[in-house]
């Protein structure tokens, strides 16, 4: 594995991790590219990592569903694809991900770097801390606004047309929504609707990761009566039609990235959020936890 750069230490080499969702399995066309078998102690990841470059810019990229989307929304191990990319050294998490879209003018084929999220999941793992050993980070602006800049402007850069914030309404699933849910969160302020966003980005946080999300709009989910409802065969064709362009957004961007990656104070977020004494922090939890929070423990 890549040794991470120290957080707050000053410029340092950027190491990007891309999270690939649905029609992302084959990758990003890595350059010397490895396959890596990453053990967490928090379960089985989605997978191998596949780590290599995009020019001169270290890559690690991890489909989210498995080979052959074996692994549902649902299913997925979302705490230990987030420590196994912080063993492999990333400094930065890229997700992508096929997205609803919950407004007119969010079109099928258009993408959106989400910049909030409504969390409706449940029964998700969504932190690496436990009673034994309490954290509460900062969730406020739960996106990373330098990365996310940066990859607005690499999708565009690619021919992509996109929207530069929105909100994301994260849902269980497996199943798609209703049309009386769909139309709910269009009132709640939804700008756009997907199954993976939560509790990724909580984690991510978590581990001091910087996080943008950059969705690729397949469908307008189930508020529009005009029009038949979202159909998985659909969504898949869609994304399939956008993978070039999402693989050109990511050399773009490691094109454009700054020679030195300057930290920024989401590589510290864990500053003063452990409220746990540490005589009576849990040891067990403690050594689990060296990857994701070992910078404060």
């Amino acid at each position: 594995m890549v040794k991470a750069h120290a957080p707050g230490a000053g410029p340092g080499p950027w190491h990007l991790g891309v999270i690939g969702g649905s029609g992302l399995a084959a990758g990003i066309g890595l350059e010397d590219a490895q396959e890596i078998a990453v053990e967490s102690p928090f379960g089985d990841p989605s997978g191998p990592v596949v780590t290599g470059r995009l020019g001169p810019v270290r890559v690690t990229f991890l489909a989210r569903h498995g080979a052959g989307h074996a692994i549902p929304p649902n299913g997925v191990n979302y705490r230990a694809n987030i420590d196994a990319l912080k063993r492999c050294g990333v400094t930065d998490v890229i997700a992508l991900s096929a997205i609803g879209s919950l407004r007119q003018d969010f079109a099928p084929g258009s993408f959106v770097c989400a910049d909030q999220f409504i969390d409706r999941t449940a029964g998700r793992a969504a932190s690496f801390f436990a009673p034994g050993l309490v954290a509460h980070v900062s969730l406020a602006d739960p996106t990373c606004p330098r990365l996310s800049a940066l990859v607005i402007a690499a999708a565009r850069a690619a021919g992509a047309s996109v929207h530069e914030a929105g909100t994301y309404v994260a849902i269980e699933g497996p199943q798609f929504s209703t049309r009386a849910e769909s139309r709910l969160y269009r009132q709640w302020g939804g700008d756009v609707i997907g199954m993976t966003a939560m509790p990724e980005a909580r984690l991510a946080r978590e581990a001091e990761l910087p996080y943008a999300l950059l969705g690729m709009v397949t469908d307008y989910d189930g508020w529009r009566d005009d029009e038949p409802a979202a159909e998985a065969s659909a969504i898949m064709q869609v994304m399939h039609d956008n993978v070039a362009l999402a693989r050109a957004a990511m050399a773009e961007l490691a094109r454009a990235l700054p020679q030195a990656r300057p930290p920024v104070a989401i590589d510290r977020a864990l500053d003063g959020a452990i409220v746990t004494a540490p005589a009576l922090r849990d040891k067990v939890l403690a050594a689990k936890l060296q990857a994701v929070a070992g910078r404060v423990l």
